[in-house]
């Protein structure tokens, strides 16, 4: 399954707009600020319910209006409607005409990655995001996941808001179990699918930088107790700060290129590589039996890549199966070869070339 057609309505700077998208390859150009990267982040927001670019749903809506709207047809062998509304009250998702219960529906429905001029924030910016990073890949590898990241999340918050209103340790410690059986299985889907990434992101570091990569999965708590008994270490702690201080949500990915930490070691360029190394890799792990193809988002590649650099991200993207869309200054780029597809945007308007 692909995404074939999407239909935007006041989604930042884009009023109404509509396209069609081949299967393989799609290269949409235009000049700076034409509404080239909005499309694409409103495709995002399609699959991912969440911007890659704020975490502000008033700076998504289109302003002077109260809503956005974004609807997209998903290629089966029949066809599917995804649509997601954003307003003052939050996000809604719909799935084929029924309510979403879940964002996570539309992330089995229609799995969406970007490399963009941003992806350095992956390599640069906190644990969450790399947290985050590692989940979407979870989430589509191991079918029960979500379940215990879900059932994880409502136990923390619980135990996180007994602790906050200074409640005794017999009333916090209600939520333990749950958090401990949901907070172990969920840290070993993780560890399981790191060790499968580290194969594939050594490879295309290789490859791209020219680097040895090693991953490594902090679980969030000291690894030789349990959870249960780092729990109760932590006791105090928690009292003190009013949350639960260790655990899966404190957990990291950390990241060593050639035997040294990358956080400030790296040049931007090199940040953004390492980034769309990790990416890739975790596109190479999609399960080959999945009825669903995921898309890869690319916007602007040729931003603070040189030639030579830039020749090899996308000989590598190249090699992927998935939905490419591609978004440049310019109508050609031959080193991703002849699109399928070509669209051209002007001041949030788009029309074939």
């Amino acid at each position: 399954m692909t995404l074939r057609r999407v239909q935007v309505t006041d989604f930042r700077c884009l009023h109404r707009t509509e396209i069609e998208l081949d299967p393989d390859f799609t290269l949409i150009s235009g000049p700076n600020a034409s509404g080239k990267t909005s499309l694409l982040e409103a495709i995002y927001v399609l699959g991912r319910g969440r911007s890659f670019r704020t975490r502000r749903l008033d700076h998504l809506i289109r302003t002077g209006r109260e809503r956005l709207l974004v609807v997209g047809e998903v290629a089966t062998p029949g066809r599917i409607t995804l649509g997601i509304e954003g307003s003052k009250s939050g996000m809604r998702a719909r799935i084929a005409g029924d309510r979403a219960s879940s964002l996570a529906e539309l992330a089995a429905a229609f799995p969406v990655q970007i490399i963009d001029p941003e992806v350095h924030r992956l390599i640069e910016e906190g644990p969450s995001r790399r947290r985050r990073f590692l989940d979407w890949g979870v989430f589509h590898v191991e079918p029960n996941f979500v379940i215990h990241w879900q059932n994880y999340r409502q136990a923390l918050k619980q135990r996180n808001a007994a602790l906050k209103a200074r409640a005794p340790r017999s009333v916090v410690s209600i939520w333990d179990a749950d958090l401990v059986r949901h907070g172990e299985l969920l840290s070993a889907s993780r560890s399981r699918y790191v060790e499968k990434l580290r194969t594939e992101a050594r490879v295309l570091s290789q490859a791209l930088l020219g680097m040895e990569l090693d991953l490594a999965y902090r679980i969030g708590w000291d690894s030789s107790l349990f959870f249960r008994d780092a729990l109760d270490r932590s006791w105090s702690n928690d009292l003190e700060c009013g949350s639960t201080q260790v655990g899966p949500q404190r957990a990291e990915l950390s990241l060593r290129l050639d035997g040294v930490a990358v956080k400030d070691h790296i040049s931007r360029g090199q940040q953004k590589l390492l980034a769309a190394a990790l990416l890739i890799a975790q596109i190479k792990l999609f399960p080959e039996h999945s009825p669903v193809r995921p898309t890869l988002l690319l916007d602007d590649p040729a931003a603070e890549l040189d030639n030579e650099r830039l020749a090899k991200l996308i000989r590598e993207v190249r090699a992927q199966s998935v939905q490419l869309i591609v978004t440049t200054l310019h109508p050609e780029f031959a080193a991703l070869g002849a699109p399928r597809h070509r669209l051209t945007m002007d001041q949030g308007s788009v029309s074939a070339p």
